[in-house]
């Protein structure tokens, strides 16, 4: 994950129900909370469905690119 390209914070309001579809056990009061970098979801994911920190961020990556094939997320 390069936290230099960190892409949610813009686009977080828009994103917030797609995440919520993508990773269900995230509640409502998780995404408010939130702020959309990739590392606080990556924190969230690994709350919510016990993940390790690479595998949360691969998660989150292989999302971002189903998102955007062209890499322009």
């Amino acid at each position: 994950m390069d936290p230099t390209r960190d892409v949610l914070p813009g686009k977080w309001n828009d994103l917030q129900g797609q995440v919520r579809q993508k990773w269900g056990k995230l509640t409502t009061e998780d995404l408010t909370r939130l702020n959309g970098t990739t590392g606080e979801l990556a924190g969230a994911l690994q709350q919510r469905y016990g993940y390790s920190k690479p595998q949360a961020e691969i998660e989150i990556n292989n999302w971002l690119r189903e998102r955007d094939p062209q890499g322009k997320a």
